[in-house]
């Protein structure tokens, strides 16, 4: 492609909304452009990013024997209602409100398999797609990280039993490692929350960033890693377990209600205050949730305990169930019929301090047990850094931030069993397929790509997806030796095989410098003033100013293939090399 005749419009400063590095490089670099809040189109040098990305994945999902399907982006409203996601909060809904903006498509597969797939013969399968999406994000931000219309490739396994199930579920896992690698993205597989996929077992492919908005809990010793929804949080004793505790007495704290406050006001540490959160299970019964002053309710966790997701009680719920305005309920003399669930942390509490359930009013000297009935003890907490390593004692729990990318599921028979999926097994009985879907977010690889891979002049693009492979800078268009040499190279690469962009406007050096550096090519020749000087190009990567070259004109296309296939060896030695 010619300068000339390309749609690249780049920018000298990003909008000062874009606060993601990727995202500030792809407006300026001129990759995307923003349409609406979370909506993006795609300009030409981003669409073949994209497109390097999804046959990447394509050819991955071949090597698995997937198959490859594109579903509508309607989903008519009785398909959600078979499994029941027909109230996730993030469905977007298209009047006359029978149908909904595909966010994820698993019904829809089983719908056709439950259609076609009767014996145990056609199994197993392995369908996939790459198709837009859809979530009605309340907050969309970073760009292509977050946002309402996103690109994904989304993939569904039917298999006979949970083993073979889960020997699917490896098989996937190890292919999106493989994806990710070949597109020059380090990344790792963490423990993960299921969230409304649903399903026993799930991870999370994370691009470590500074910027990223998940945070990783990585052990010291083993390096295992989880998403922090999903770390199981080892207890803390905050006293020793001999401590004497005196009888519980009531004490008057007029408007101190906040785990600050109380602590302030009686002089004690937060470590000796239990909070007592109330909320609504999906049932619709009330829940008291119990945690330690100075730590965090894990929803995620207590969403599992319930069975699906809990919300926090209105005030006028937490009143009636505990007699008390929010910020003095607590866990004494509560109805026998009230589930209370605690952290196991809780269980360490000496000489505790609770809420009275009555307006300004505490009980300290609480001991759990003696002062109120033993609740369940469950792992409800967040965990944190420097917490004790879950799968090595002598580990240490440390903290880094992630870009989520891809998220994987074992599902069971959530799905299929809610909408009547079966297939006749060899003894001829009518089993549910045993189901597991993955995803992975091209949109966001795109977007996670550039986070890893910049510098502070712009983009650089790891060979594999990279929009083109090789930029050739034509310093002078009017200098016919410059030019002769330039469509020389411009043509030899092309017949190579290679994406080449010439950058052959008559424009400064400088901006054409900027430019290239900005968009990202990760081999850049440059065809000026050495070429009457000596006859030369100057070549190298654009990851290492050091690395330029001045290489004669007649070996300038050898050279370059050279360069192109040091940076795939590269890769393909990294993919050959990497276990998930």
């Amino acid at each position: 492609m010619r300068a000339t005749q390309a749609f690249i419009p780049t920018l000298r400063e990003a909008p000062k909304d874009a606060e993601l590095i990727s995202h500030r490089l792809l407006l300026r670099a001129g990759y995307i452009r923003p349409l609406a809040s979370g909506v993006y189109s795609y300009l030409p040098l981003g669409l073949r990013v994209i497109n390097k990305i999804s046959n990447i994945l394509r050819e991955e999902m071949d090597r698995v024997a997937g198959n490859e399907f594109f579903f509508p982006a309607l989903i008519p409203r009785e398909l959600l209602e078979e499994s029941g996601r027909d109230k996730v909060d993030v469905l977007f809904t298209a009047k006359p409100h029978d149908y909904f903006l595909g966010f994820t498509h698993e019904e829809v597969i089983t719908d056709v398999v439950r259609n076609t797939i009767k014996s145990y013969k056609q199994l197993p399968f392995l369908g996939y797609q790459i198709q837009t999406k859809f979530r009605n994000e309340p907050r969309p931000r970073g760009g292509l990280i977050r946002g309402r219309e996103f690109l994904m490739l989304d993939a569904y396994t039917f298999d006979r039993s949970e083993e073979d199930a889960l020997v699917a579920y490896k098989k996937v896992r190890e292919s999106f490692g493989r994806m990710f690698t070949r597109c020059g993205l380090a990344s790792i597989a963490i423990q993960a929350d299921s969230g409304a996929i649903g399903g026993s077992l799930s991870e999370e492919f994370m691009v470590l960033s500074e910027d990223g908005e998940d945070t990783v809990l990585r052990c010291s010793v083993t390096g295992y890693a989880a998403n922090a929804e999903r770390c199981e949080a080892i207890p803390v004793p905050a006293e020793p377990a001999d401590t004497e505790v005196a009888a519980m007495e009531e004490v008057s704290t007029p408007g101190v209600k906040t785990i600050e406050e109380v602590s302030g006001f009686l002089k004690v540490d937060a470590t000796r205050l239990i909070k007592t959160l109330v909320f609504v299970a999906p049932d619709g019964s009330p829940v008291i949730a119990l945690v330690r002053g100075d730590r965090e309710l894990n929803e995620a966790k207590l969403g599992r305990t319930l069975g699906g997701p809990a919300r926090l009680a209105e005030p006028a719920v937490v009143e009636r169930v505990t007699g008390a305005p929010v910020g003095f309920a607590g866990p004494v003399g509560l109805p026998a019929s009230v589930r209370i669930i605690a952290d196991r942390e809780v269980a360490t509490v000496r000489d505790g301090v609770v809420g009275a359930n009555k307006a300004d009013a505490h009980f300290q000297h609480v001991l759990p047990g003696r002062d109120f009935p033993e609740p369940e003890y469950l792992d409800l907490r967040t965990a944190v850094a420097g917490d004790q390593s879950p799968i090595d004692a002598s580990g240490v729990l440390y903290t880094q931030r992630g870009i989520e990318v891809g998220h994987v599921f074992y599902l069971g028979t959530k799905y299929s069993s809610s909408m009547r999926a079966e297939y006749d097994d060899v003894d001829g009985t009518a089993k549910f397929f045993e189901m597991g879907c993955y995803g992975l977010g091209v949109s966001r690889t795109f977007a996670a790509a550039i986070e890893q891979h910049h510098d502070a002049d712009g983009i650089v693009w790891p060979i594999t997806i990279a929009p083109y492979a090789v930029t050739i800078i034509l310093v002078n268009p009017a200098d016919p030796a410059q030019t002769e040499a330039a469509e020389t190279l411009y043509s030899d690469l092309q017949a190579a095989g290679l994406d080449v962009l010439l950058d052959d406007r008559v424009e400064r050096p400088g901006v054409k410098f900027k430019d290239g550096d900005l968009i990202g090519v990760p081999v850049k020749v440059t065809v000026g003033k050495g070429v009457a000087d000596g006859g030369t190009l100057e070549i190298g990567l654009r990851r290492d100013r050091n690395s330029k070259q001045a290489v004669p004109i007649a070996d300038a296309s050898a050279h370059v293939l050279g360069l192109v296939k040091q940076l795939k060896d590269e890769i393909q030695a990294n993919v050959d090399t990497h276990v998930v």
